[in-house]
């Protein structure tokens, strides 16, 4: 999970707070101490450690409470404010030209994920009905140019190539023409990388930046080299000027230095975070719900936005008449696991959801990818119509044979008949969750 490190040991120092009536000058140090020691193990920069503690301090020491907030509330809101206004304060979108095409430039370090995240972007501003045109200007990588191409065909997109020895910037050049013939409204250029950076990589984006005059100079960095993603945000800043950047690979970062770092460092906004490999893991950045997220309070805006998109509203409804008949079935389990997977994985889902962050570990090692599902699925099409209805009269000899009928073991049958109960157990809490007025307006395909 993204920043499980850092927001472990932030709820850990929190929840000492909560059991203090009154909180004293010392009992805000020590617990500074604590967050200063949680933010330099996420590896965020040592000089933002520093000045974002003086502030959380300062604003913590001497603050009047509310009536309605504990002294423990308070500092949390602190520190969630201070975390959001780190992180950038408010969402930072793309600046769309009045006079289109709007021309967007990627560039970075080879093999931060340039060229896949040129085929994110165009998938993303696609679903807003725009209509991108992706230019392969890495002439240095062939693979670069194949690997456009093929993004290009699965997303069903225009990717303008040039012939070999062309020169990059002729090729931005030729692709805006291009794009003012075919009426495409957005131009992303995957400009070249390099193993560092290096006074002839520069030159050359700068005169594609010269000649075509970007809207958007975005860099892409692998979130999970931390600080040196940081460095190499605030080289490419000095040289080029960038408009924002787009973190990868954040799903994979337990720390999350890069986020909280960049743009206190570099002064530029984070616009996008990729979370995983599919073509639409690509979000928009928000500082308030990541901060959220790190203080263990969720995410539930990002989620129902998630589930907005990618639910089938007929089968929620059908979907939430069961649970309320307790008749949620094996059959059922299976439909609700491929309409989820949709969302990403279950630590992203949970940890998207108030409360809900240490539950997987109750649901045990499972993630419901393209592997997982099938074996699932094997198994429940591997049972009659009668026990995929009632779990409950299971027994050894029909596991062993449901088991063997689906090419696994009777270990892996008792583990998915755990995780259904487990499930359903979570189904129900979070419904009656609803009810209470926990998280008014959250639904998931099952709470409609």
């Amino acid at each position: 999970m993204i920043f499980e490190g850092l927001a472990d040991r932030l709820q850990a120092t929190f929840k000492k707070l909560r059991g203090r009536g009154k909180l004293t000058e010392d009992d805000v140090n020590e617990a500074m101490r604590e967050v200063r020691m949680a933010l330099l193990e996420a590896d965020v920069n040592f000089k933002v450690v520093k000045d974002f503690i003086k502030k959380v301090k300062e604003r913590a020491i001497g603050q009047e409470v509310l009536d309605t907030l504990t002294p423990a509330q308070v500092v949390i809101k602190i520190v969630n404010d201070e975390l959001t206004a780190l992180m950038g304060d408010t969402q930072s979108r793309i600046n769309i030209s009045s006079k289109p095409p709007t021309i967007i430039m990627l560039v970075g370090l080879q093999g931060a994920g340039k060229t896949t995240t040129a085929g994110k972007l165009a998938y993303a501003l696609k679903k807003q009905g725009k209509r991108p045109l992706l230019v392969a200007a890495d002439v240095y990588r062939p693979a670069a140019i194949k690997q456009l191409q093929v993004l290009g065909e699965q997303l069903a997109l225009p990717v303008f190539t040039m012939s070999e020895g062309i020169n990059p910037v002729t090729i931005a050049e030729q692709a805006v023409v291009h794009a003012n013939s075919y009426a495409n409204d957005i131009v992303i250029i995957d400009t070249a990388g390099r193993l560092h950076i290096n006074e002839e990589l520069m030159q050359e984006l700068k005169a594609i930046k010269q000649t075509v005059k970007p809207h958007e100079i975005l860099l892409v960095v692998d979130a999970m080299t931390g600080q040196d993603a940081v460095n190499v945000a605030e080289h490419f800043n000095q040289d080029l000027g960038l408009d924002g950047v787009i973190l990868t690979k954040l799903d994979g970062d337990a720390r999350g230095g890069a986020a909280l770092s960049v743009k206190a460092v570099t002064g530029c906004p984070i616009k996008f975070v990729g979370m995983g490999e599919k073509l639409e893991a690509l979000e928009a950045f928000h500082p308030d719900r990541m901060a959220s997220r790190i203080l263990g309070m969720g995410d539930v805006l990002s989620l129902i936005e998630k589930a907005q998109s990618n639910f089938d509203l007929e089968q929620a409804q059908e979907m939430e008449k069961k649970l309320r008949k307790d008749s949620f079935t094996l059959d059922d389990f299976l439909d609700q696991m491929n309409q989820v997977k949709k969302l990403g994985s279950i630590d992203q889902i949970l940890g998207m959801i108030p409360g809900m962050g240490n539950l997987k570990k109750k649901l045990g090692d499972v993630d419901f990818d393209e592997k997982e599902i099938k074996r699932i699925e094997a198994i429940i099409l591997s049972m009659t119509k009668k026990e995929r209805r009632d779990p409950s009269i299971l027994n050894g000899s029909r596991r062993k044979r449901i088991a063997i009928g689906s090419g696994n073991r009777v270990q892996d049958v008792n583990k998915l008949l755990k995780q259904f109960n487990e499930a359903k157990k979570l189904m129900k809490k979070m419904k009656g969750m609803q009810k209470t007025g926990r998280f008014s307006g959250f639904k998931l395909p099952f709470m409609k």
